[in-house]
């Protein structure tokens, strides 16, 4: 099967072993300078070829509206003036609440620019969510002095409920851009050093309420300098993206955005979301731009490959200019591999290389790359340039643990937290295991083995490794099937309880009229006989207790913001999510092994 020829950057490394089983895997390659801060790359543009596009959007009238580095630069500097002149800081951050958007972007950039700490946060914490409990949360530990939210009337009972009545609020960068800069501009932009800290990120609260995760100028130059050696190509042909993921998130604000500006690219905004009934958006922005490298998280692949079967149109202009793709966040089902690889031969007579690998907000985020074409998309590469991984036993695992100039210091006032993610030689810990996909040769790299945290005993003592299994059951029950939590820990048998695609069950009740509720859907005998069925041939004959499923049940109400079940980009909490639904998990394991419906509230 032929594959579309792209330059990627070798990692080669050294492999130590310790006396006591740990082994420390080290980059060979060398990262070479970058930048000490983190819009240095974007002023250099700026003078170069200052009418280059660097944003662009739809406007009012659905076309597309562009920001050139040359006025962005300007803006940024009457911006960063305003910034300076209402005393912000590290204690007094910029807090922008809503997305991605033109302002969004110049205000960021602006704090950056002249040394002030800004902090985006999840648009769902004051829209989506409740009772804002996790919007109150940021402002406790943010305390910030200025917080920005695009004008409309999505954030009033927001800022009216969560933020503090004596912080400033702006809800349009007029007031700010009709600053004038002084020279204090340049003074502060010259006073950065790399240690200075450039963002506070909030994780998505995957065991608790989200940390405040530390970004240096240095973490943010040395990452993209770690992207543009794998990603070379770049150096030469300045990036066109189609990207939708949140600036409030590592991968989109710090990977996504940041590879643009590095390299000289354009980032189009897409306003659409890897959602059943929401991904139409992100189909008309393919079909009018040609992407050179396109990124996403998993879900989004699962909805480009729907839309791709039946349209032509998108096909083809997708694999037009497309030199690589990039999936990140979650591991990708090996189903939507092998149907995207398809459908690339089908249209243009190659398939392209998926680099992916291991990474988090604390690392800013690349750390683990795999720069090579592999049919294993549990496969996440090895160390890249400058970051040294260690291996360290832990009972039959290897948790993985890095250090490097891309990782953070610690977590913005939580100094308990900070002591907890480091060791004792200033490794950095993901709470991931990884395993070697050759024993016997490094440079095939390693392979996601889970979440060590996740794993757990049956009741009779079996350890089930719930990251490989469930990847192998989300590709099993496709395309019924979306994501799901595992179930089992001191019980006899494995269970699910699955979160369904709606869509694709409901295809397959044909006597139900279109629009009977997701109860009747899911409830079908057509369904409940589909995942029976599947359920029978999970496990090859002969495998032990931890690989088999026997029982599954599938969620009428999907995961929760607001309970911490889900974060904005999809990915699900296990933790949370057997929390919160525990008398469900009872409901699965009571009587004999059987598929339910979750009964309506």
């Amino acid at each position: 099967m032929k594959v579309r020829q792209v330059p990627l950057g070798p990692l080669p490394v050294t492999l130590t072993k310790r006396a006591d089983g740990t082994m420390i895997v080290r980059a060979d390659a060398p990262l070479g300078a970058y930048p000490k801060r983190a819009t240095e790359r974007l002023m250099h543009w700026a003078e170069r070829m200052p009418s280059q596009p660097m944003l662009a959007w739809r406007g009012l009238s659905d076309e597309w509206e562009t920001l050139t580095y040359g006025d962005a630069l300007a803006t940024m500097r009457c911006i960063g003036q305003a910034l300076l002149d209402r005393g912000l800081s590290d204690e007094r951050p910029v807090a922008i609440l809503s997305g991605n958007d033109c302002e969004h972007a110049l205000l960021s950039l602006a704090a950056q620019h002249v040394g002030v700490t800004v902090a985006p946060i999840s648009p769902a914490y004051s829209v989506a969510s409740h009772d804002f409990a996790m919007l109150k949360h940021a402002m406790q530990l943010l305390t910030p002095g200025l917080v920005f939210a695009a004008a409309g009337a999505a954030f009033d009972r927001a800022i009216a409920g969560a933020v503090p009545a004596d912080v400033e609020v702006i809800r349009h960068l007029d007031t700010l851009v009709a600053t004038a800069p002084m020279p204090m501009v340049e003074r502060a932009h010259d006073a950065i050093t790399p240690d200075t800290i450039a963002k506070i990120l909030l994780t998505s609260g995957s065991t608790a309420v989200p940390k405040g995760v530390i970004n240096t100028h240095r973490m943010l130059c040395s990452n993209q300098q770690m992207i543009e050696y794998i990603l070379p190509f770049m150096r030469d042909e300045p990036p066109v993206l189609v990207d939708w993921l949140p600036w409030h998130h590592t991968f989109g604000g710090n990977h996504n955005l940041g590879l643009v500006l590095h390299n000289g690219g354009t980032l189009y905004i897409d306003d659409g979301r890897p959602l059943p009934g929401q991904f139409a958006a992100s189909v008309k922005n393919l079909r009018e731009i040609a992407t050179t490298v396109y990124l996403n998280v998993p879900r989004g692949y699962e909805e480009l490959v729907k839309a791709m079967r039946v349209d032509s149109v998108l096909r083809t202009m997708f694999f037009s200019r497309v030199r690589v793709l990039f999936y990140a966040a979650a591991a990708l089902a090996q189903h939507v591999q092998d149907e995207l690889d398809e459908i690339a031969i089908e249209t243009c007579g190659e398939r392209l290389i998926m680099v992916t690998g291991l990474g988090s907000t604390e690392t800013a985020p690349m750390a683990i790359c795999r720069t090579w074409d592999s049919p294993l998309s549990m496969a996440i590469g090895l160390p890249v340039p400058e970051v040294v991984a260690k291996l360290v036993p832990a009972g039959d695992k290897l948790e993985v643990r890095v250090k490097g100039p891309n990782v953070t210091p610690g977590y913005w006032r939580q100094d308990e937290l900070t002591r907890e993610a480091f060791d004792e030689e200033g490794f950095y810990s993901f709470g991931d295991s990884v395993r070697f996909i050759d024993p016997g040769d490094i440079s095939a790299g390693f392979a996601f083995d889970g979440r060590l945290a996740e794993d757990f005993k049956l009741s009779t003592g079996t350890w089930v490794n719930v990251g490989p299994l469930r990847a192998r059951l989300i590709g099993h029950f496709a395309p019924l099937v979306r994501d799901a939590v595992i179930t089992g820990h001191d019980r006899d048998e494995i269970g699910m309880l699955g979160v369904p695609d709606v869509d694709a069950c409901r295809a397959m009740c044909q006597d139900l009229p279109p629009a009977a509720p997701v109860s009747a859907v899911l409830a079908h005998p057509a369904v409940a006989g589909w995942i029976a069925e599947r359920l029978a041939s999970f496990a090859p004959a002969g495998a032990g207790s931890s690989k088999h499923i026997t029982r599954a049940l599938l969620l009428e109400e999907p995961p929760s913001l607001d309970a911490l079940e889900v974060t904005d980009k999809g990915s699900l909490n296990q933790r949370a999510m057997l929390t919160r639904r525990a008398s469900l998990v009872d409901e699965l394991y009571a009587g004999s092994p059987r598929v339910i419906q979750e009964k309506s509230q």
